[in-house]
């Protein structure tokens, strides 16, 4: 056991008064790096293009530069790219060397955050690939990224873990969402039928001797850890 964990000091707050309520979340919220025009209206113009309203929102986008900045990344790895919204603002965050290269396994999503790219401040730190995540992951040299996003199918997360361990180096960031499994990860009885999925993964992760990670509650909450 490393010092002090699991030990407890008189006068520490137990972790039921720590918790974070909707409102806690509101007061973050308002004093968190605000969304852009152009974030904004990338939004409205994917749910209006049919491409599903399930992307980061703008505390967590706000959370995730933060986290790259201080890691001094300079290469992405994202699999899940939907809109785009993402992709972008992690580009953002990155030298003017930087990349974000991101996967998509639907044309439709790529075609459309291929045009946001082009559109946004970032044209030439994104590069969209299409094809379903593994096939395109495995063409990735090892060690050739400095942190990894996944935010795709539930079910792939363990294959898509196991090659960004490969391609994220030593130190480098693995940065996986919906860790609370669509808000159902306490329910008895889920609807969602990809929150088995997360669950078998969120505990798989938390034994991973490879990463050093804990769930952030942002959102629907988010892996966040660093390669040993």
């Amino acid at each position: 056991m490393s010092p002090g964990r699991g030990v407890r000091y008189p006068g520490d707050m137990s972790v039921e008064q720590g918790l974070i309520t909707a409102q806690h979340y509101r007061y973050i919220a308002e004093r968190a790096q605000r969304e852009d025009s152009f974030l904004e209206a990338l939004r409205r113009d994917a749910l209006a293009a049919g491409i599903p309203a399930i992307s980061i929102g703008p505390i967590q986008a706000a959370f995730i530069q933060i986290l790259l900045r201080t890691a001094g990344a300079k290469e992405v790895v994202e699999v899940g790219t939907l809109a785009g919204y993402s992709a972008i603002a992690m580009a953002r965050a990155l030298p003017d060397d930087g990349r974000v290269r991101t996967i998509d396994i639907e044309p439709k999503h790529a075609r459309f955050a291929e045009d946001k790219v082009a559109a946004s401040d970032v044209p030439g730190k994104v590069e969209v690939h299409v094809g379903a995540g593994v096939d395109v992951l495995k063409t990735f040299d090892d060690d050739s990224a400095d942190a990894a996003f996944i935010d795709a199918d539930k079910g792939g997360y363990p294959a898509y873990l196991e090659e960004c361990v490969r391609i994220v180096r030593k130190g480098g960031l693995i940065m996986v969402d919906n860790a609370f499994g669509f808000g159902q990860i306490l329910y008895d009885a889920p609807t969602d039928p990809e929150v088995a999925a997360v669950r078998a993964f969120n505990d798989a992760l938390g034994e991973d001797e490879r990463v050093d990670g804990m769930i952030v509650p942002f959102g629907d909450g988010m892996w966040v850890g660093a390669l040993r």
